[in-house]
């Protein structure tokens, strides 16, 4: 597979699309941003004016798009990938998305005979740069062994979950943990400066023991600075948590942890904060604690 359509060129998307071309796959791209084909343009890709276009004689088919209804109309759209895919094509959902949705492309495409997908990834802007993303893979086993060649390029982590959907669920999951930690992190350094403590020497001693972790490694110093600009916005992780809970709904499973920081997420989001990258947690933590505009 060496021709790739590529859609929806953001935050995420654009730094995965730049490491396919450099591996010397043909990325054509599509997105609603004209900044975004404007970076692909700059970095050897092909812009397309639509969707049709960036998937006309593509062997692959990659989306990285916001939420359900942007990947569902995208996927099954009168004018979509579906609709201008030929048998044979893998299409790979990478976005965060309602299982079922997942579930739902998946049923569609196999009538295409077209491979779908849901591959959602964990590692943040910076993992996308690197091409180091966790992904995680739902679907038929033989298209994920055909994808896997592309996928190598843009993660270190690649593991197949389970049919349709899985990967959905897994990345719920990972949400779920993600945004806990960053909470507890928040918390950690707010009870740090209230206390007196260099809380940057605070967070170096905790990095390399056992409350170490990628998002401390990651998400500490910017924290500590007071630096949101976004690698994952608010507004996205408090649609993931939403997704997380309603599976957990679904399952029948009790998640009181995952609840309270879906809540905490879903506040920082009505105070304002939905375009800050999610370790404004912070600033939810200064808030509660009456120290808004600390520094």
């Amino acid at each position: 597979m060496r021709r790739i359509g590529f859609i929806g060129l953001g935050v995420m998307g654009a730094p995965m699309a730049e490491r396919l071309i450099k591996a010397g796959f043909e990325v054509t791209g599509h997105t609603r941003r004209p900044a975004g084909l404007d970076r692909l343009a700059a970095a050897g890709g092909h812009p397309a004016s639509s969707i049709a276009e960036a998937v006309h004689g593509a062997d692959a088919v990659i989306t990285m798009l916001p939420d359900s209804p942007d990947v569902a109309e995208v996927a099954l759209g009168a004018d979509g990938v579906l609709a201008n895919a030929t048998a044979g094509t893998i299409l790979i959902d990478m976005s965060t998305i309602r299982p079922q949705t997942a579930q739902e492309i998946a049923a569609a495409a196999a009538e295409l005979q077209v491979d779908a997908l849901d591959a959602p990834v964990s590692g943040g802007e910076q993992g996308a740069i690197e091409g180091v993303l966790s992904i995680m893979v739902g679907g038929p086993a033989a298209a994920v062994t055909r994808a896997r060649p592309l996928l190598e390029h843009l993660g270190t982590t690649i593991v197949h979950v389970g049919p349709a959907g899985s990967g959905q669920l897994v990345k719920a999951a990972n949400q779920l943990v993600v945004a806990g930690t960053i909470e507890l992190v928040a918390e950690a350094i707010v009870l740090l400066e209230a206390s007196g403590v260099d809380p940057e020497a605070g967070l170096r001693v905790l990095g390399g023991g056992l409350a170490g972790s990628t998002v401390l490694d990651r998400k500490g110093a910017a924290m500590l600075e007071r630096r949101f600009t976004p690698g994952f916005r608010v507004d996205l992780h408090h649609k993931d948590l939403g997704i997380m809970l309603d599976a957990a709904r679904a399952s029948g499973t009790i998640v009181p942890l995952g609840a309270v920081v879906a809540q905490l997420m879903a506040a920082l989001r009505a105070q304002g904060d939905g375009g800050l990258d999610h370790g404004a947690l912070l600033r939810g933590v200064e808030r509660l604690s009456g120290k808004v505009d600390a520094r």
